[in-house]
């Protein structure tokens, strides 16, 4: 790929900014609640040009807002010296700051070049894409409620992993009978409950599964008949873990904080299909900056869950246009 290194030409200037965005209301799921998204977002500048990518440390994987800043600032020499993106998973430990530091690689390089990303990357130009939305973990009735209030789109996601699961499904159902469903237990569902669960699932049209057993638990999917296509998200990391995958999932979550970035996002992509796993492409509760490049990787999905700004209090400007639950390929200005 062409412009793999920026610099060279002069030194790179490196910003590393801690963000905060509220989220609209609380989101829950199986391990707990929040009321804001965390973000680090990082800033190439060179001579007029400027590259920006956003992470999301995320504690399910030992990872946190000021870890990753220090992992960034401890490589700063490198960076301004103008690194490779072919340096970044050698030279920075956690995935969140590697997806951060490659997506502004990448922007950088389409700045400089006056190329979008998608030409760099040999990519199609991306088209619009249909988003899930999610519903947050909550009491059976209230998520019906919410379900009900977003009926009129198509695609929902639903947030469960707790007792009452099978209520909260046929609640659901009812609330919202057009739209279809999916299904995220965030690994908090048991080996005893499985074929139980997955049954309702079935029974109420549920397409896909995401992670209902705990990663490194979940060899009981390898023996128990799927009567709905489960998808690893937890379990699902990088190109390294996908040979394990197979017999235990249909399916696989490629989000950019765990793979480390674009670069990985897109081979990842690739690899499984080639294995023949469906894609979904997913994301961490952030900004139209963090959607912007997954949003690349999603133009190969088979699933597109990239709703993080709609579930904020507000998006940064310029952010991508959502229309519903239709969102448009990012203006430059956003990303890329």
């Amino acid at each position: 790929m062409p412009w793999s290194r920026v610099g060279g030409r002069g030194r790179v200037g490196l910003g590393i900014a801690r963000e905060s965005w509220p989220i609209a209301g609380r989101f829950t799921i199986s391990r707990g609640s929040k009321t804001a998204a965390d973000v680090v977002v990082v800033t190439l500048c060179e001579g007029p040009h400027t590259g920006r990518g956003e992470c999301v440390p995320y504690r399910r994987y030992e990872e946190t807002v000021a870890g990753v800043v220090a992992a960034l600032e401890a490589v700063r020499p490198a960076i301004e010296a103008g690194m490779a993106r072919e340096d970044v998973p050698r030279l920075v430990a956690p995935r969140a700051a590697r997806n951060a530091l490659d997506c502004a690689l990448w922007d950088l390089a389409a700045k400089m070049s006056g190329r979008p990303v998608w030409q760099l990357a040999g990519l199609a130009e991306p088209q619009p894409l249909v988003t899930a939305y999610t519903l947050s973990l909550d009491r059976p009735e209230a998520m019906a409620a919410a379900a009900a209030r977003a009926a009129h789109r198509p695609l929902l996601k639903l947030k469960l992993g707790g007792d009452g699961d099978a209520e909260r499904l046929r609640l659901i159902r009812a609330a919202a009978p057009q739209s279809r469903l999916i299904v995220d237990a965030n690994e908090g569902w048991t080996p005893e409950s499985l074929e139980t669960l997955l049954a309702v699932c079935a029974e109420v049209g549920v397409e896909l599964v995401e992670q209902p057993l705990p990663a490194g638990n979940d060899e009981a999917l390898r023996v128990i008949k799927r009567c709905v296509p489960v998808c690893a998200d937890e379990s699902a990391h990088d190109r390294g873990g996908l040979a394990d995958l197979v017999g235990k999932y249909d399916a696989i979550n490629i989000k950019l904080d765990k793979t480390g970035g674009l670069t990985e996002a897109m081979a990842l992509a690739r690899a499984a299909k080639a294995e023949g796993f469906k894609i979904m492409v997913g994301c961490m509760l952030a900004t139209s900056l963090a959607m912007a490049p997954a949003m690349l990787v999603a133009q190969l999905a088979d699933v597109v869950d990239l709703d993080g700004p709609l579930l904020l209090e507000r998006d940064r400007e310029p952010g991508i246009a959502y229309d519903g639950s239709l969102m448009q390929p990012p203006a430059p200005a956003v990303w890329g």
